[in-house]
């Protein structure tokens, strides 16, 4: 089948990497952009938080900020779709150019501080368009320069609380100053004791957290035990990384801000394996970073992930890349005998 995104991506790739974005936000929101075949294959179908699914492929927060086309990625083929991050105010981020392809490398690095609208203008798109067919996650984050990062993300999972299937605490993004605060074990209790505390009634929301592809192994492990002594509900690995991996080749592979795509795939799937090994598959894993075929998310899903999640090789691939993905996933789950998706998880471990 003839996929339309070649012939735009030579356009889109000639245009600087936001104003590219922005254009392609621009036409979900037309509906402009073709679909991917509907009508997943049964052995994908699994659940996540509670959440039937009919595949375990969402897209990562960060391509969808400020929830303007979530609802039409079910269309795309995802499973789930996670939005922002969101601030409690709105922010502009770091100075451009904050964005920058390697495709030689088919990765991106980003530095670009959580620009969004913030919460008041996410909440009445969310309340216009409600919860879309799939799958739903909203990506939470506290403000550059706010006096306590902590009380942004209570604000935020009070606010944000009964909007979607889970709120994710994102205590790790490299590219802010309070981005990086929770990566102390101690300030990370603090917040997630802050936030149990709030009188959630019937409406206490699950929580996930997104942990650093970074930490060294004994701050991980001290994380992840911070985490499931909260009783986390789930955690997702990984964010973009700091660090530059040997050999690669893209004239902008120096620029500053978090490393995505292929070349962070080995980095992510040893800190999802590690993370498995910590939690003993006590909590659901959402693996991301560098996933660019079905053999990556089946390598993700044997290591101990319960679903997977994909942005940068939206970039490169386009919307293609989701049905691609599945379709090889289930191939390999066949291959190796299993019945259901849910049979394949932490295989490897």
């Amino acid at each position: 089948m003839f996929d339309p995104y070649l012939l735009a991506k030579p356009f889109l790739h000639a245009l600087d990497p936001e104003d590219a974005h922005e254009l392609t936000l621009c036409a979900l929101e037309m509906n402009v952009v073709p679909g991917q075949p509907r009508g997943d294959d049964p052995i994908l179908a699994t659940s996540l938080f509670g959440r039937r699914l009919t595949n375990p492929v969402g897209l990562a927060a960060g391509f969808d900020k400020d929830g303007r086309v979530y609802e039409r990625m079910g269309a795309h083929g995802f499973g789930f779709a996670e939005i922002g991050g969101v601030t409690p105010l709105a922010q502009k981020g770091n100075p451009r150019p904050r964005v920058f392809r390697l495709p030689e490398d088919g990765a991106v690095i980003n530095r670009m501080g959580f620009p969004n609208e913030g919460a008041d203008a996410l909440e009445r798109r969310l309340r216009r368009k409600g919860r879309p067919e799939i799958g739903f996650g909203i990506n939470l984050a506290s403000n550059a320069d706010s006096a306590d990062p902590a009380d942004d993300f209570v604000r935020l999972a009070r606010r944000f609380a009964h909007y979607a299937d889970y709120l994710t605490l994102d205590v790790s993004c490299p590219n802010t100053a309070n981005g990086q605060v929770f990566l102390d074990p101690a300030r990370l209790a603090d917040l997630l004791a802050r936030i149990a505390a709030i009188d959630w009634e019937s409406n206490r929301p699950t929580l996930v957290a997104k942990l650093s592809p970074d930490a060294e192994d004994a701050l991980l492990e001290r994380l992840v035990e911070t985490l499931l002594a909260a009783r986390i509900d789930g955690i997702v690995v990984a964010n973009t990384t700091r660090q530059r991996p040997p050999g690669l080749r893209s004239y902008h592979a120096r620029e500053a801000g978090g490393l995505s795509g292929t070349p962070l795939f080995a980095l992510s799937s040893a800190t999802l394996a590690r993370v498995r090994t910590l939690t003993g598959g006590t909590v659901p894993l959402i693996a991301v970073g560098g996933i660019s075929s079905g053999a990556d998310a089946y390598a993700m899903i044997r290591a101990g992930a319960s679903a997977v999640q994909i942005y940068t090789g939206l970039i490169y691939a386009g919307t293609a890349l989701v049905t691609g993905i599945k379709r090889e996933l289930a191939v390999l789950l066949r291959r190796d005998g299993a019945g259901a998706l849910a049979e394949a998880v932490g295989a490897a471990t």
